[in-house]
């Protein structure tokens, strides 16, 4: 029997299979899917995604090189000096909060971890600037733990998708967490987030283009015609 709760009016079941199938499609189409911010190390990631809020990764990727170069290390995080530090990364927007977190976080990395970033999901949020979505990029990119990171990109999919209808970022997360592998959470973000970037677009998703058009309960949001939905689709590198 179809589940009243189910987005797409599916048994629990069917959803599951569903939302795998998706997922090995996806994977087909972007086989290269990976994180799109430049970093060396955790630290590095860590910093790099305070920064990606409300920014480009495209942008931050302009900006990290001369900021890793300057700061190697917590150390160097937590004793920044505030003016310099805000002038490296102004171009990446709301740069005093950022400052803010960077060298809160630093401090506390100094603080309670010796400098090192851990590679647990109930440390990295008490760090400050470091939520649940930024923890999940660190832990997946940086240490290999399955992580799904609920991104906008990534909210707006799994509801079109029919996955879930909710619209707390955490309730996302632990939703599509039952239907996914865990040893695929890490990927399967990053596909979705390239999806959403290339495809499945907010105002005028490429539906015509899709290679999961057939199972999609939102196909015909935007157009349909292949040759007008092509004009759509954005080519990576992305932002």
């Amino acid at each position: 029997m179809p589940r009243e709760d189910s987005p797409a009016g599916e048994s629990r079941l069917a959803l599951v299979r569903r939302a795998r199938r998706m997922d090995r499609i996806l994977a087909e189409t972007y086989p290269d899917a990976h994180c799109e911010l430049d970093f060396g190390d955790p630290l590095q990631l860590l910093v790099a995604t305070i920064l990606s809020a409300q920014c480009t990764d495209k942008r931050v990727n302009m900006v990290t090189p001369a900021l890793f170069a300057k700061y190697q290390s917590a150390e160097d995080y937590a004793g920044a000096n505030r003016a310099e530090l805000e002038g490296i990364i102004r171009s990446t927007g709301f740069f005093r909060a950022k400052a803010n977190s960077i060298i809160g976080m630093a401090q506390t990395l100094c603080e309670r971890y010796g400098g090192e970033v851990p590679g647990k999901l109930k440390d990295l949020v008490t760090l400050p600037g470091v939520g649940r979505k930024t923890a999940n990029v660190v832990l997946g990119n940086a240490f290999g733990v399955p992580g799904i990171t609920v991104d906008t990109h990534f909210q707006r999919l799994t509801r079109r998708f029919g996955w879930t209808a909710e619209t707390d970022p955490v309730k996302i997360e632990h939703v599509v967490g039952e239907l996914i592998p865990r040893r695929e959470w890490t990927m399967m973000s990053h596909r979705l987030i390239w999806h959403g970037r290339r495809i499945c677009h907010a105002r005028r998703p490429a539906c015509g283009a899709c290679p999961l058009a057939a199972l999609c309960p939102s196909y015909g949001t935007g157009p349909a015609d292949p040759a007008e939905a092509a004009k759509l689709v954005r080519p990576g590198p992305f932002s």
